[in-house]
């Protein structure tokens, strides 16, 4: 596939169907994800590949009561008062889809980052494993397959490094279900370069 097809119709595709994604296409989507560049290139990333299904319905109610913990927040309570076709509604209602069925996605890949005794991860922490998260959402959009990048299982991360016995000093960084889309791809809605992109000096357009 073409790299800006990819790249340009990647979208978080939260609806998916159970069916069985192939091993074969479940290794080359890893296999993308480790050539990201980390710092220093120490690449301290772990990605847990989860297919079980007892093991991803529990997954699955961790992740429904971090929604609630979520709905809470006021930018998501006010998005609950939208109008059902505005943006912030329908990007909601579909946020509330995976949280009621990331339990039947057919993979779920928890991506993780190791951090050194005694420091405290901080934004640019997520510079040694997000670029692998990306690879890996586009290298699954590559081959058909949709996901989308979510942190909503922190809420209950210290039942989740239990449930899959990850070490006290790897972060939790992503977790992203994998599963033929109920959707289409297509350009994601975003706010237009001109309003983003600066040159020179801040606010002055690209």
């Amino acid at each position: 596939m073409d790299f800006f097809d990819a790249v340009t119709t990647q979208r978080a595709m939260r609806r998916l169907k159970p069916d069985p994604v192939p091993d074969a296409a479940v290794r080359q989507i890893m296999d993308a994800a480790i050539c990201a560049p980390s710092g220093g290139n120490r690449q301290g990333w772990s990605f847990l590949v989860i297919r079980d299904a007892a093991i991803r319905a529990r997954l699955g109610e961790l992740y429904r009561e971090g929604w609630g913990e979520l709905m809470k927040l006021p930018y998501y309570a006010s998005a609950a008062k939208e109008p059902p076709d505005s943006p912030a509604s329908k990007m909601l209602a579909s946020a509330r889809h995976l949280s009621e069925h990331l339990g039947e996605a057919p993979v779920l890949i928890l991506a993780c980052i190791a951090v050194d005794p005694g420091v405290t991860p901080t934004v640019t922490t997520g510079s040694s494993i997000y670029p692998a998260v990306q690879n890996i959402m586009l290298a699954a959009r590559a081959l058909g397959i949709g996901s989308c990048l979510t942190t909503i299982h922190r809420y209950r991360d210290a039942q989740v490094k239990v449930l899959l016995g990850i070490p006290p000093n790897v972060e939790t960084a992503a977790l992203i279900p994998l599963g033929y889309p109920l959707g289409t791809f297509g350009r994601p809605p975003r706010r237009p370069l001109r309003e983003v992109a600066f040159a020179e000096r801040w606010g002055q357009a690209l």
